[in-house]
């Protein structure tokens, strides 16, 4: 087999395969055996039609024909492997010549991955936050705390900012009850910010027993979009009552008995969360500051299929919130066009991301181990609610598993990158990732063959 590469263009190549016929066989003779069991021919029995009497009935162009759609593909991918080119998209494959008995040729139009090099990344200078805990920290921990443990006090007075009602909401549309819009005993938080435009306004100053029609649109179900009147029954109102900070307090939301020993507890999480944050903002800073030296052209057809990916992902979020487009953009502050522009940013920096770390794979020579792939899977099936054994069987049946460990040695590659810049933190203090990793891990950095700092101090 003899392979040509023309270049189209940065991205895009044309693979012009000649083959000689004879590496042709094995398909050809298992075309024959596939085409013998789909005919039926008079003294035969199926499968046992000799490759003279199908080309006599049916004609030497129906086994070609099969040979090339079973053999073309596999040859597509020997050449891909010979001539050193990375696919990111379907190839256009044309054959363009049948010499039967002598030769075969095809041409392959596809995109590729570009030609770039890595530029040196060592000693890139980065600048991470502080790993200092201030008493700040501490407080907005605990205060987070209280809140979890707050009970709810009915009051005698108008609703305001912060407290809880117990309300009954049915919605109008020209003085027509429309009865999916119509719900009881629901249980709010004033000033939550309700998809419901007006609801907060609506309730603050209300007491229970108290009635009030406002104008909103409406954000889900068959009159989504329209608008209409909302009515609102308040049936109690309850304030947010936070329990003192003291030992009572501690020994209730936690294993220890004074609020001292809960308080170190909180500042020593705090700091090892502090810590793994510098690890996340050095890989991450280190790999920004490398993605800025180069400048690599994207393939159109990769860029359509992550930008297609991310939008197709919210449709379905769209769908499964019930709510209007309109509603599910005012829930998350954003709009359409401004979710579409942030695909086609991100889309843009994935995937240059994933080109040179998929170059520092390569010249590392990173792998994945066993061990690492089913921490890899154990860690993920944690994250989604679901048992380990589970998600590897989904993994293994939808063909996911090489997926995972591209994902893994990627992040093994950013590894590489943030352990070979110079740290420093806000306050202009050498940062010694190393030190980290021994603190948070209680033994040296990593190897490879060994699970990775960002992994073990996730787990």
């Amino acid at each position: 087999m003899k392979t040509a590469v023309e270049e189209l263009s940065p991205t895009r190549v044309k693979l012009t395969v000649e083959v000689p016929f004879d590496e042709l066989r094995p398909s050809l003779d298992a075309a024959y055996k596939k085409v013998a069991q789909q005919v039926r021919v008079p003294g035969f029995r199926p499968g046992k039609v000799p490759a003279r009497i199908i080309e006599q009935r049916f004609g030497r162009a129906v086994v070609l024909e099969e040979t090339l759609n079973d053999a073309v593909p596999k040859l597509y991918g020997q050449a891909v492997d010979e001539v050193d080119v990375f696919p990111v998209s379907q190839p256009d494959i044309e054959v363009t010549k049948i010499e039967d008995g002598d030769q075969i040729e095809f041409t392959a139009e596809v995109d590729i991955r570009p030609n770039f090099d890595v530029p040196d990344y060592q000693g890139a200078e980065v600048t991470v936050d502080s790993a200092e805990v201030t008493d700040a920290d501490v407080d907005a921990q605990l205060d987070a705390l209280r809140q979890r443990f707050a009970t709810l006090t009915g009051v005698e007075r108008a609703a305001a900012n912060g407290d809880f009602v117990v309300m009954d909401l049915r919605a109008e549309i020209d003085g027509e009850n429309i009865e999916e819009q119509q719900a009881n005993e629901v249980s709010y938080e004033v000033g939550a910010g309700s998809v419901l435009q007006g609801l907060d306004a609506a309730l603050e100053g209300l007491s229970a027993g108290e009635e009030k029609t406002f104008k909103t649109e409406l954000v889900g179900g068959a009159n989504a979009g329209d608008e209409a009147d909302v009515i609102i029954t308040v049936k109690s109102v309850k304030e947010k009552v936070l329990p003192e900070l003291d030992d009572e307090f501690a020994q209730l939301a936690s294993e220890f008995d004074t609020l001292d020993e809960l308080k170190a507890s909180i500042s020593e999480q705090a700091r090892r969360n502090k810590l793994i944050d510098q690890v996340v903002q050095a890989r991450e800073k280190a790999l920004e500051a490398l993605l800025e030296k180069i400048d690599i052209p994207i393939p159109d057809s990769a860029l359509k299929a992550e930008v297609d990916a991310r939008k197709h992902n919210l449709e379905h979020q769209i769908a499964e919130s019930g709510l209007s487009r309109d509603a599910y953009f005012r829930l998350y502050q954003t709009s359409e066009e401004e979710r579409f522009k942030e695909f086609d940013d991100n889309s843009v920096r994935a995937i240059k991301v994933g080109f040179v770390l998929d170059k520092i794979v390569k010249a590392e020579e990173l792998g994945v181990s066993e061990q690492e792939l089913t921490n890899f899977v154990v860690r993920r099936a944690m994250e989604m609610g679901v048992q380990p054994n589970q998600l590897a069987q989904h993994l293994a049946d939808n063909d996911q598993l090489t997926m995972a460990m591209v994902e893994i040695v990627r992040d093994k590659a950013k590894s590489v990158v943030g352990d070979a810049a110079k740290v420093v933190d806000a306050d202009g203090n050498e940062v010694d990732l190393k030190a980290i990793y021994t603190e948070l891990n209680g033994e040296p950095p990593v190897v490879e063959g060994e699970e990775d700092a960002e992994d073990t101090t996730e787990e």
